[in-house]
């Protein structure tokens, strides 16, 4: 029973938001848990609730255990780019980009 829960448009940088994704794919739900929560990353707060979120989908719709879950994948795909402009000298105009990230959990049972 494969659970896919999704995070559009949060406004952290997939390259910041894959080095947490890393760290907890392919481990227990339980054990992704701690990880995240003991975390100092800015990226592991939205991560564990998107992973809370998908243990509640996968206990009240599934009728799956906590316990009996892990983390098959998680993908972080780049999201819409904000794009603003800073004024600099001599004319010139420095660009500022702000990149966003598209999260994709998928659980699966043990």
């Amino acid at each position: 029973m494969v659970i896919r829960v999704f995070l559009r448009k949060l406004n952290i940088a997939p390259r910041k938001v894959r080095m947490v994704a890393k760290m907890i794919k392919k481990m227990d739900v339980v054990e992704a848990e701690k990880q995240l929560l003991f975390s100092s990353r800015r990226a592991a707060k939205p991560l564990l609730k998107l992973l809370k979120h998908a243990i509640d989908v996968a206990e009240k719709q599934h009728q799956l255990k906590k316990e009996e879950l892990f983390i098959k994948n998680i993908l972080v795909n780049e999201g819409p780019k904000l794009k603003r402009y800073i004024p600099m000298s001599r004319g010139h105009v420095g660009r500022i980009i702000r990149r966003s990230s598209h999260i994709e959990l998928v659980l699966d049972k043990k």
